[in-house]
C-alpha cells in the first residue's frame, strides 16, 4: 500500500496526496448524521481527466476501492471513505470550461460549485435552475445523486438538465456521452444511466448542463393551515391552476418555528393564527413580467384562501427571500436541535396527505418524534427524526420507507441511497430490479472498486 501511495504521488504530485495522519477530518465523512467517519488509505486530488484516468488504472490493478468526493454535502454517507481505499476528491477540478449562450449550455468540471456557476452566469441572463439547498454543493455531487431541491416543481431535477458527461471507467478508459443537443435516439442513454448512480459506475470529469432564462420577478405567499392534510391537499389545485409555482414547500409548525428562530425572522404572523397553525405552505411565483407575476400572486392567494388557509400573507421581497433562505438551512437547524437522523422519501404528489398521516402514526407507535418539511409540490418529504436508540430508529425508518413504497413512492427522492439507506433500499426494492442493477454495475466496473457499499452491499473481490 505504501507503493500505491507513492504511485499516486507520481500522478498528481505529493502536495495533492494525503495519507495517514495528514488526512483532514473533513475528508472522512459527509453531512449524514448516522454512520461513523472512516480514514482511507489516501485522499487524492486530481487536476485533470488524465490524472483521474491514471488513478483509476492504478486502483483497478491493485483492486483497491475508490470513493468519489465532491463538496461533501451529501446526507446519505455517499462520500464516506472505505478503510484502506482511495478517496478521489474533485475540489481542484473546478473550472468552468465554457458558457455557450447560443446553445444555452455550460460545460464544467465536477468540482465547480452551484454558487460558482451561478455567479458566472449572472451577466449572461441565464441560470442553472437546480437549487438543492446547499449552494456549496458541487456539480459532480449533484450528478451523482440526481439532486433536486425546492425548484424541482417547476424545473425538474438534475437529470432534466444534464445533456452530456465525460466519464472515466474503473480501468481508466475515458468516454463521452451526450453533448450540446437536447434530443437523441441513438442507442442507450448512458448519460442518464450515470446520473444518480452515486459514483458506482464511473467517475464524472466533465458535465454539460442545460441553462434557462433568468427571470427577474418573484413573489412569495405564506399560508398557515390548521392541518397537514389541508396543506398537502392544496398542492394539486395550485399546480392545476396554471400559475406554475417556482417553489411549493410545506413546513410543519415545529420546522417553521425552528428555521425562523434560527434566522431571527419575523414574518408578521398574528399570534392567534400561529397558535392554530399546524403547518405552513410556501408558494413562490416567478416570471419575466412584473404585472403577470402580480396577477398570478392575486389569483394564487385567492385560491389558497378558498382551500382553507387560516390566512394568506404576501411577503415583501426581502422577507420572502429570507424565508426561502431560512428553509434551505432547515437541515442545520434540525442538526443543531439534536435530530438523530434526517431523511428524505418520495411519494406521488397526490399521496402526500396519506403519507404524512401515516408518518405521524408510525412515529407515535415507535416512541419517536418527527418534524417535517419538504418539496410538497413533487411529493418529496423530508423528515427530521428524534429517536436516539439505534434499533428503534432503524425500525421506524424501515416502517416509514415501507409506507412510502406502499403508496407508490421510493426510499429516496434526492439524497440518494449511499451507505446509510442501503439496507432499506435492498430490503424494499424489487429483487429482480436490484439484480439487473448489479449486472449493469458489473459491466461498468468488473472488479467492483467504485463506491463499494453504496447502493449495494460490498462487492466481492475488492482487496481491503
Amino acid at each position: 500500500m505504501t507503493d500505491l501511495v507513492e504511485q499516486l504521488e507520481a500522478v498528481v504530485g505529493a502536495a495533492h496526496v494525503r495519507a495517514g495522519d495528514a488526512i483532514a477530518d473533513d475528508d472522512t465523512h459527509d453531512e449524514a448524521l448516522t454512520g461513523h467517519p472512516a480514514v482511507p488509505l489516501a485522499v487524492v486530488r486530481p487536476g485533470c481527466t488524465a490524472d483521474v484516468r491514471r488513478i483509476l488504472a492504478l486502483a483497478d490493478d491493485a483492486r483497491v476501492p475508490v470513493v468519489a468526493r465532491g463538496s461533501g454535502t451529501g446526507l446519505s454517507g455517499g462520500a464516506r471513505p472505505v478503510p484502506e481505499g482511495i478517496v478521489v476528491a474533485f475540489d481542484r477540478m473546478r473550472r468552468i470550461l465554457e458558457i455557450d449562450t447560443d446553445n444555452h449550455v455550460a460545460v464544467v468540471e465536477p468540482g465547480v460549485t452551484l454558487a460558482q456557476l451561478d455567479e458566472a452566469l449572472r451577466p449572461t441572463g441565464l441560470v442553472y435552475p437546480v437549487y438543492p439547498g446547499e449552494m456549496g454543493g458541487s456539480l459532480g455531487g449533484n450528478v451523482a445523486t440526481n439532486a433536486g431541491g425546492m425548484r424541482a416543481v417547476r424545473y425538474g431535477v438534475t437529470r432534466h438538465h444534464v445533456l452530456g458527461l465525460e466519464l472515466v471507467l474503473a480501468g481508466g478508459e475515458v468516454l463521452r456521452t451526450g453533448g450540446k443537443y437536447v434530443k437523441s435516439s441513438s442507442g442507450y442513454d448512458l448519460t442518464q444511466l450515470v446520473v444518480g448512480s452515486e459514483g458506482t459506475l464511473a467517475l464524472v470529469t466533465e458535465v454539460t448542463v442545460k441553462l434557462t432564462p433568468r427571470l427577474a420577478h418573484t413573489a412569495t405567499l405564506l399560508a398557515p393551515f390548521a392541518t397537514l392534510e389541508q396543506v398537502a391537499a392544496a398542492v394539486s389545485p395550485i399546480v392545476r391552476s396554471g400559475v406554475a409555482p417556482l417553489i411549493l414547500e410545506y413546513l410543519d409548525a415545529l420546522a417553521m418555528d425552528g428555521v425562523t428562530r434560527a434566522a431571527e425572522l419575523d414574518l408578521g404572523i398574528a399570534d392567534e393564527v400561529r397558535a392554530r397553525a399546524v403547518a405552513y405552505l410556501v408558494v413562490v411565483l416567478e416570471g419575466g413580467d412584473a404585472g403577470r407575476v402580480d396577477a398570478d400572486t392575486e389569483s394564487a392567494a385567492a385560491l389558497v384562501a378558498d382551500l382553507g388557509a387560516l390566512d394568506v400573507y404576501v411577503l415583501p421581497p426581502t422577507a420572502g427571500a429570507a424565508l426561502v433562505a431560512a428553509r434551505e438551512r432547515a437541515f442545520f437547524v434540525s442538526k443543531a436541535a439534536g435530530a438523530d437522523d434526517i431523511v428524505d422519501t418520495v411519494v406521488p404528489r397526490g399521496a402526500v396527505p396519506a403519507f404524512l398521516t401515516r408518518a405521524a402514526e408510525l412515529a407515535a407507535a415507535h416512541g419517536a418524534l418527527v418534524s417535517g418539511c419538504g418539496h410538497v409540490g413533487d411529493g418529496n418529504v423530508h423528515l427530521s427524526l428524534f429517536q436516539p436508540d439505534p434499533e428503534r430508529r432503524r425500525s421506524v425508518l424501515h416502517a416509514l420507507f415501507s409506507a412510502a413504497r406502499e403508496l407508490g413512492g421510493a426510499v429516496s427522492g434526492e439524497h440518494g441511497i449511499g451507505t446509510d439507506k442501503r439496507e432499506y433500499f435492498l430490503d424494499l426494492e424489487d429483487p429482480a430490479k436490484v439484480a439487473l442493477m448489479r449486472r449493469i454495475k458489473a459491466a461498468f466496473d468488473p472488479h467492483g472498486i467504485l463506491g463499494p457499499g453504496r447502493i449495494f452491499a460490498d462487492e466481492g473481490g475488492v482487496r481491503r
